[in-house]
């Protein structure tokens, strides 16, 4: 006998039973494909990018340039309310406004007053001088027309772990990140340069999907689109001072609300569009700004004779998505740890701390073996490498010691 739900028309073969969109109640089953043969709507578009936003929009933005929020960080420390606010007007601003946002003051007037962003910068130049012979290639922009240093996070931990180790810790780049990617994020990080006469980038969505060919993208059903947004913070740190002529980067604000914005961006009615509508802010040496990675932008056009403008291209990673440069964050840790013990011994914030440990640790304990790696006690998960290297700081343990136990983390979680 069959079961209650069964009818006749079960018996089809199952590609028969695909091959119909209407459901048995007459209603249409919406295609889970985006078509590459069907162009995104403009005028939708269009429209989503007409949205406007004031000074009231966001209470505690300083100011609204070109609806891009500005939030200035100078001035005392936050309490954790006020924290707390930014952080929900952010997160907003990033899902349902206008995608991107600028920090001014985000690294510290005191820590700029000590020189370490030009500490940084000399630590660029190194590398952008010791790999002067090595074709980089480039994103979105002719190869060879900006000195670019990939993964400048972890050469940058190799060559001057006490300067990296300063300028990770900074509370606010963990706030930012744990707005829209919540806890045990990864950081990636590039370095560009755009010399005098640089050209503009196209205008593009970034990783994961922008990062696809239109065919490859169309293969990824609707949901992971949209949802795709979700895994990724892009950000840039100013290193050097960007005045509007120098082409600081162009958004288009909003457009990261079109859900079919990773099929669009590279269809020539959209990029026209883009180039005749973006908008930018200038930026001060030790700005950053943040943006959803959904958001239509591009690297402006460097008009000036001096100025080279100087960007460290940040892309953080969910604990749920895959980073797209490897990171040998055991490395890092063992250039960095004394440099670490230093910050926690001198007194610094606890956020300052748990800040540069999210930098460099790997706070999600998956995957992993469980035979060997249970869950904790009345848990749901084992101990990740944030909580060895917390463990470690309250106990005093050296260099070899804080290594040691996260390589039999590394090695009990092999199959």
């Amino acid at each position: 006998m069959a079961p209650p739900s069964a009818t006749a028309s079960d018996s089809r073969p199952l590609q028969d039973r695909h091959t119909h969109s209407t459901s048995r109640n007459g209603s249409q089953i919406p295609k889970r494909l985006y078509s590459i043969s069907r162009p995104p709507s403009l005028a939708s578009f269009r429209k989503l990018c007409a949205q406007t936003i004031t000074a009231d929009t966001y209470p505690q933005a300083s100011a609204v340039v070109a609806n891009i929020p500005i939030y200035n960080l100078s001035g005392t420390p936050p309490d954790q309310t006020t924290i707390d606010h930014l952080q929900d007007e952010w997160h907003h601003i990033l899902l349902s406004g206008p995608g991107v946002f600028v920090l001014r003051n985000f690294v510290r007037e005191r820590e700029r007053d000590t020189g370490l962003l030009n500490r940084v910068n000399s630590v660029f130049s190194t590398i952008i001088e010791s790999e002067a012979s090595v074709s980089k290639g480039d994103h979105f922009a002719a190869s060879g027309k900006n000195s670019r240093i990939w993964n400048s996070f972890q050469k940058h931990a190799e060559r001057d772990p006490a300067s990296f180790v300063l300028y990770y810790s900074n509370p606010w780049l963990a706030r930012v990140c744990e707005t829209w990617l919540g806890p045990a994020y990864q950081v990636t990080a590039q370095v560009n340069v755009v010399k005098p006469g640089g050209t503009p980038q196209v205008s593009h969505r970034d990783y994961h999907l922008g990062f696809q060919s239109s065919e490859a993208c169309s293969q990824f059903p609707k949901a992971t689109q949209i949802a795709s947004q979700s895994l990724t913070l892009q950000g840039a740190v100013a290193h050097s001072d960007m005045p509007l002529e120098s082409g600081p980067t162009r958004f288009l604000p909003f457009s990261q609300q079109f859900e079919e914005g990773f099929m669009a961006y590279r269809v020539k009615e959209f990029q026209d569009y883009f180039d005749k509508n973006w908008v930018s802010v200038a930026l001060n040496l030790g700005d950053a700004v943040f943006f959803n990675p959904a958001l239509f932008h591009a690297a402006g056009q460097n008009q000036t004779s001096d100025v080279e403008r100087s960007a460290n291209l940040l892309q953080i990673s969910s604990a749920f998505g895959r980073t797209m440069e490897s990171i040998d964050t055991l490395t890092i840790i063992s250039k960095c740890w004394d440099d670490i013990r230093k910050l926690h011994a001198q007194g610094s914030s606890s956020e300052r701390v748990q800040a540069i440990l999210s930098a460099v640790g790997e706070g999600y304990p998956f995957p992993t073996n469980l035979d060997r790696r249970p869950p904790a006690p009345g848990g749901m998960a084992p101990e990740s490498e944030i909580d060895v290297m917390n463990q470690a700081l309250l106990q005093g343990w050296n260099t070899e010691s804080v290594v040691s136990a996260i390589k039999k983390i590394r090695a009990d979680s092999m199959p």
